[in-house]
This record gives C-alpha cells, structure tokens and sequence, in this order.
C-alpha cells in the first residue's frame, strides 16, 4: 500500500464531526465512552480467545482477527475525533493524515475480507461438516487472513491552497474536494478499488450463504434450523451493519451533496460496528459465555 504526494500544503484542519458548538462536550463524552467501550470490548474478546483453548478453532479466529482490526480501526481515528470537540483548531500534519487515510482503507478492505471468509468458513461449517477440520485447516485459515491484509492502493494528490477538511478525519473524499490536481484517474481508481472489493466479497457472502440456504432447506427439524442461525446469525448482522454503513457512505454526496450525511453513515463503520462486533459475537455464544466464566474464575483465584 502507498501513497504519493508532491504538495505545497504542510498541515491540514479538520473541521470535526460538527461545528455546533453546544454539542462539542455531550458528543466527546460520548465518543469517548464509544472508544473506551470498543477498546475493552475488542481487547477483552482478542483476550478471551486467546486464553482458552477451546475457542482455537477456525472460526474464533477469524473473530480474532476481526476483533484485531477493529481495535486498530479504532485506535487510527477515535482519538483525533475526540480532539476535535475539546479543541478550538484541530491541525493534523500531511503526513499524520496521509498515515491516517492510507490505514482507515487499509483496515476498511481488510475487514471485508475477513467476512468474506468468515462467510466461507460458515459455509464449510455447515455444508462440509464432516471435512470441516480438513478444509478449514490452520494453513487454509492463515492464508485466508494473509490475502485479507495485504490488499492496498496508491493514489496521487496534490494540494496548492485550501487545507480545511470537512470531516473528523482524512477521510478521501473530502480530500478531493481540496486537491488542485486533476482528481479523475485518483477517482478512477478509488472507484474500481472499491467496486472490486465490494463485489468480490459479497458476491462470495451472497453465494456462500445461497449454499447454505440450499442445504438447510433440507433440514425438517426445528433444532436444525436454530443451530444453523446461530451459527449464522452473528455474521449476517456485522456483514448488514458494515456494508450498510460503508454503502451509504460511498454513496452519499457529489460535491453539492451534504457531507454531514456522509459524516453520519461514517461514523457507523469507524466507530458503531468495532463498538458492536464483540458483543454481537458473545452475547449468544454459548462458547464465549463459558470462557469468560472460566476466565474469570482463573483471575478470582
């Protein structure tokens, strides 16, 4: 992953979730009790999984890495956000915001295909149960996540004059905005990046879950259908949420459009989904209820 740039701007400002100055100190209180909870909640579940060791399958780690990216999805962006609401000018330097930008889509990417193969790990799970263990082995598992990190870009931008971002953080599209370079190719290729990685990952999710479907419609029994949702269901709601969010996103604003909507549904992926995903993942989990339990015994003694 790179990024070019030959400017003449040194620093930028960023303007902030909003410039509504009576809601500056309720929204840093929350957004930081968002950032205290998903730092704990991600540390806590990457924690739990690693301690016990009945949570070493397959699919807990892929949650694992999930939980890792969240984190530092998180630990990227909160913390400049939350100086926007206690600052009277929030400057980020071009390289701190170049490092910011390249890692949010870094992270972005990654997380798609981490539910891209969690979805496959599902379907294995279900509908080759008996190879499970063999498909899924630690060397499948490893490659899987391995071609989930190394996705990236490159993009040129130059910027001459203005250098206030619209946003609570260096986020590509208000960066645009600024540019005093042609931004069409670095457009262009955002554009394909993006409808590459949206349309293979949830082209694989969409055909791993038809599959499943098929094969399920073959279960007569109630508990059969229960199992399969709960064996599913935690994946189907992060996979709504984080597409949802990042769709809405993407697909928010021309120039003339509201970039306080785009601020909005952005929030939802850097900041709701990593607060959401552990307890999504634990809440029902039977296997994660027994390990903290068991965890906290150990800690008790």
């Amino acid at each position: 992953m790179a990024m070019e740039n030959e400017s003449s701007v040194t620093e930028f400002i960023l303007v902030g979730f909003t410039d509504q100055s009576q809601l500056q100190l309720p929204l840093f209180f929350l957004f930081l009790l968002n950032y205290v909870v998903t730092v704990v909640g991600n540390l806590s579940f990457i924690n739990l999984i690693c301690l016990n060791s009945h949570l070493h399958t397959p699919m807990y780690f892929f949650t694992f890495n999930l939980s890792f990216i969240d984190l530092c999805q998180s630990l990227v962006i909160t913390p400049k956000m939350l100086m926007n609401f206690v600052s009277e000018k929030n400057i980020i330097s071009f390289t701190e915001c170049m490092t910011q930008l390249v890692f949010s889509c870094f992270f972005a990417h990654s997380e798609c295909y981490v539910l891209t193969a969690m979805a496959y790990d599902r379907y294995v799970a279900i509908c080759q149960l008996l190879v499970y263990t063999v498909t899924m082995s630690p060397q499948v598992c490893s490659l899987l996540m391995f071609g989930s990190y190394v996705m990236g870009y490159m993009v040129r931008l130059s910027f001459c004059d203005s250098n206030i971002i619209n946003h609570y953080m260096c986020d590509i599209f208000p960066l645009y905005q600024l540019s005093c370079s042609s931004t069409y190719a670095s457009e262009l290729v955002d554009s394909i990046i993006v409808i590459t990685v949206v349309i293979i990952s949830s082209s694989f999710i969409f055909i791993s879950y038809v599959l499943i479907l098929s094969s399920v419609l073959h279960i007569s029994s109630a508990l059969g259908w229960s199992k399969t949702f709960s064996t599913c269901g935690s994946h189907i709601v992060t996979v709504g949420l984080f597409y949802g969010s990042g769709l809405f996103t993407h697909l928010k604003t021309s120039p003339s459009g509201s970039m306080g909507q785009g601020k909005f549904f952005s929030v939802f992926y850097t900041n709701i989904v990593p607060m959401l995903n552990p307890f999504i993942y634990s809440l029902r989990n039977k296997d994660v209820k027994c390990a903290l339990k068991k965890t906290l015994k150990r800690i008790a003694n």
